[in-house]
């Protein structure tokens, strides 16, 4: 794909969506980590559903760190992996009390040292909370970029450097919402909605459905 389609492809998401978001329900950059940690294999409808029972009662590390494992789990056992995740988050809590004032770090690699993160979850901290230009490839991004062609790669992180290497720069900060909504809604795994993209003349997939015109 050249740079004059991709330019087009984002032109026209941002046209259409001109400050997504994530879809996670967050009011601060550690609401958000935690609800990232949450979502890993599970939908952000379920995590939504159960932080908002969880952040009125505990919020903050210290006091989602004073529930306890146990504590937690009765607020999140809606959720897929509920116990490791649960036993992650108590861990994470602890670490930012003791290493970080309790604030949520703004870099990968004190990102990366906190239980339950990897590097998927910190780029999308670092891009959704401090506005970093990172590419968190999920199983949506995966498919979008090499179904469309914008960033084909074998693995995830063949496509995280292939996208932050050809999107353009005026539009990598919000291009990871951009890509999962396309992937949620639109480029769908079983039966992608061609016939509906707003990008389906600009797209390479050789097998489109529904053809338009």
């Amino acid at each position: 794909m050249n740079k004059t389609k991709r330019f087009e492809i984002f032109s026209r998401w941002q046209a259409e969506n001109p400050h997504p978001k994530t879809e996670l329900e967050y009011t601060t950059p550690f609401e958000l980590l935690i609800a990232v940690i949450l979502s890993a294999q599970a939908t952000d409808v379920s995590v939504n559903k159960a932080t908002r029972k969880l952040y009125p009662i505990a919020n903050t590390p210290e006091t989602i760190y004073a529930l306890g494992v146990d504590g937690l789990k009765s607020y999140i056992k809606t959720i897929g992996l509920f116990n490791s995740k649960a036993d992650n988050v108590i861990k994470a809590c602890k670490m930012l009390i003791d290493l970080h004032n309790s604030t949520v770090p703004d870099n990968r690699e004190a990102l990366e040292a906190l239980p339950g993160v990897g590097r998927k979850t910190a780029n999308v901290v670092l891009n959704t909370a401090f506005g970093q230009p990172t590419m968190a490839v999920d199983t949506h991004i995966f498919r979008v970029a090499n179904r469309t062609k914008i960033a084909p790669g074998k693995n995830v992180l063949e496509v995280e450097k292939q996208l932050l290497k050809f999107i353009p720069k005026p539009f990598l900060i919000d291009a990871h919402h951009w890509m999962i909504l396309h992937g949620r809604y639109v480029c769908t795994a079983r039966k992608p909605k061609c016939g509906s993209c707003i990008i389906e003349d600009l797209c390479e997939f050789k097998e489109k459905t529904e053809p338009s015109g």
